[in-house]
Parts: C-alpha cells; sequence; structure tokens
C-alpha cells in the first residue's frame, strides 16, 4: 500500500512540475517596453485545458501527501 501511494505521488510530482513549465508567462517581460507585445494573441482553449490538468495534478499530489503522512 505504501509503494504504491509512493509511486503515485512521484509520478503525479514528475507530471505536475511538467504541467507547471508548459504554462505560458502571464508578463511580457522587457517586450512589452517596445511595443511588441502580444496582447492580442492567446490560445485561451490549450490554455485551460493545461490549467485544469494542472489543478487536477495538484490535487492528486496533495492527496497522496496527507495519506502518506498518515501511514
Amino acid at each position: 500500500m505504501k509503494f504504491t501511494l509512493l509511486l503515485i505521488e512521484f509520478i503525479s510530482a514528475i507530471l505536475l512540475t511538467i504541467a507547471v513549465l508548459l504554462h505560458t508567462a502571464k508578463g511580457e517581460g522587457i517586450g512589452a517596453i517596445g511595443g511588441h507585445a502580444r496582447m492580442f494573441h492567446s490560445q485561451k482553449g490549450l490554455e485551460d485545458g493545461l490549467n485544469r490538468v494542472t489543478t487536477v495534478l495538484a490535487i492528486i499530489f496533495v492527496i497522496s501527501a496527507g495519506v502518506l503522512g498518515v501511514f
């Protein structure tokens, strides 16, 4: 049982890290100063799906960490 929980936590941690790294930056940084900001270019559907996946993975990670704390 403990090994299974450790495996779930490990896999969810790796996938959560990848999901966070796949997010696009919200700020435009120094490019906004020169007028090169891309204000009207967005991929709303992809970003919403990635947000949902990240939320689910975070919930799985927190629950598995809590259950492992009990065992």
